[in-house]
């Protein structure tokens, strides 16, 4: 019986949701055989077996999110006696199942000390030895010395100085040392008794606390010596819904009623990078409106040439053009920062970020080496790149090492932003819509095609001057696209 457990996929990521399973107990598997579709912070993310047998069991539902490293999937490769059947239920049952040895068993009052039973995962065994927890030492305030002083019985207590009653001590609950302990943090809203005592869960249900934002300390357990149970977590859940309710009877309520939805995967993902990078480099953003007449000439010429004929030709082709030859000319707008080095990291190479709108949120891979691509060749990678992005196959490579940025808001008729740096990058281009407006000619107002350019640079690196010369030389490329064979 072998355990396939979660691997990291890339970028030392440390979770990852279960989205579907390909395989269900009792199916016979090969080696390198897709069996399970993930979701990472980054992509969806196919995983192949490693193993060959028939799946014993399915150690994770679909739609949880696993830690890296625990065990997804159990096979049974015939050598070895297979597990002990697990009923059925949910993955959080049978991973509550799975954990009950790491809750230790009471020990009789006449065992010694030496004898409790020790904590075993399942499937690992007992470990040699006579190992046992080394014994705390008890403190004024700690749970062991208040169960020490407090007698087995409420009995009157004695007066503190200046006539107050003291606080009574409260008796220890007779449950052993727990596997996993966990003591209320100092200020909790929880009566005074349950500051003092420790709290009895396990994994699971400490899981489940933390996914429903429950605090373990607050909820009132009914299990077993003193254990908090599932039941015990719904049920405060539910009791704080009905206090939300009790309170809002008074207010009016609202029309349509309100959403809430999980903040995972890439949503959680690209919120974290946007924060850090937002309230890390200092930002800067220059706006540049451009004549755009000759590109879109430009990409109605180059839509008719064979070399054009089976990929998408757009405006944001010329774009990227125009940024990667921008680059040549000034090499320090594809760098970064290195804050633990304190050096400016210069790339001699362009990795093309293009960001791309996907139902699962905002996505940026990258063209790899896109200053080495002919025209035909960069057109074929960004449509190939959208194509997966918008498929949900982008995989963590190609969203990692970018050097610069282009995100083209005018598919959305808008004109222009102040987009938000990719972290390890120092510049992100955002291209507007294409709208004809009145614009001067020679000295007479004609209509042309303009759009506006907004460019967001991290000010330790790029300087005004160079972010404005940057910025310039792409909108030249754009009024004139001669110019991009001139300069490049």
């Amino acid at each position: 019986m072998k355990e396939f457990k979660l691997p990291d996929v890339g970028e030392g990521l440390t979770e990852a949701e279960i989205v579907r399973w390909h395989v269900k107990p009792g199916d016979p598997v090969k080696v390198n055989q897709i069996i399970v579709e993930i979701e990472t912070a980054k992509a969806v993310v196919e995983l192949p077996c490693p193993f060959e047998g028939v799946v014993a069991a399915l150690m994770a539902d679909e739609g949880e999110t696993v830690d890296v490293g625990r065990p997804i999937i159990s096979v049974d490769d015939g050598t070895g006696p297979a597990a002990p059947a697990v009923g059925e239920g949910t993955a959080g049952d049978r991973a509550e199942a799975l954990a009950e040895d790491m809750v230790p068993e009471p020990a009789a009052a006449d065992e010694p000390p030496a004898e409790k039973r020790q904590p075993v995962l399942v499937g690992y065994g007992v470990k040699p030895g006579a190992a046992r927890r080394r014994p705390r030492k008890p403190s004024a305030a700690s749970p062991a010395a208040s169960s020490a002083a407090a007698p087995s019985a409420p009995a009157a207590s004695p007066a503190a100085p200046g006539g107050v009653p003291a606080t009574p001590a409260v008796p220890a609950r007779p449950a052993p040392e727990p596997a996993v302990r966990e003591t209320p943090p100092t200020g909790s809203a929880v009566g005074s008794a349950a500051r003092r005592a420790a709290v009895l869960a396990k994994p699971p249900v400490r899981k489940l606390a933390k996914d429903l934002g429950v605090d373990l300390a607050a909820v009132p357990p009914t299990g077993p010596h003193g254990t908090i149970t599932r039941e015990d977590v719904h049920a405060a859940v539910e009791a704080a819904a009905d206090a939300g309710r009790t309170a809002a009877q008074a207010v009016p309520a609202a029309r349509g009623g309100e959403e809430r939805i999980p903040v995972k995967g890439v949503r959680r993902a690209t919120a974290q990078a946007m924060t850090a990078s937002a309230f890390t480099a200092p930002h800067v953003t220059e706006f540049l409106q451009v004549d755009v007449t000759g590109t879109m000439e430009a990409v109605t010429r180059l839509r008719a040439l064979p070399d054009f004929a089976e990929v998408k030709v757009s405006p944001l082709l010329l774009v990227a053009k125009a940024v990667l030859v921008a680059a040549r000319r000034y090499p320090m707008i594809n760098s970064m920062w290195d804050e633990a080095a304190q050096e400016i990291v210069v790339k001699h190479y362009v990795n093309l970020g293009i960001a791309a709108a996907t139902p699962r949120g905002l996505l940026v891979p990258n063209v790899k080496n896109a200053h080495e691509l002919s025209l035909p060749d960069l057109a074929r990678a960004i449509g190939s790149l959208a194509e997966t992005a918008r498929a949900g196959r982008t995989q963590p490579a190609e969203m990692s090492g970018g050097t610069i940025t282009i995100t083209n808001v005018g598919v959305f008729g808008v004109d222009a932003g102040t987009p938000i740096l990719n972290p390890g990058e120092s510049a992100i281009l955002a291209f507007g819509q294409v709208r004809d407006l009145p614009w001067v000619v020679d000295g007479q107002v004609v209509p042309r095609r303009v759009c506006t350019l907004a460019l967001s640079f991290d000010h330790r690196v790029i300087d005004g001057e160079l972010g404005s010369l940057f910025l310039r030389d792409v909108g030249a490329m754009l009024e004139d696209p001669l110019r991009m064979l001139a300069w490049g």
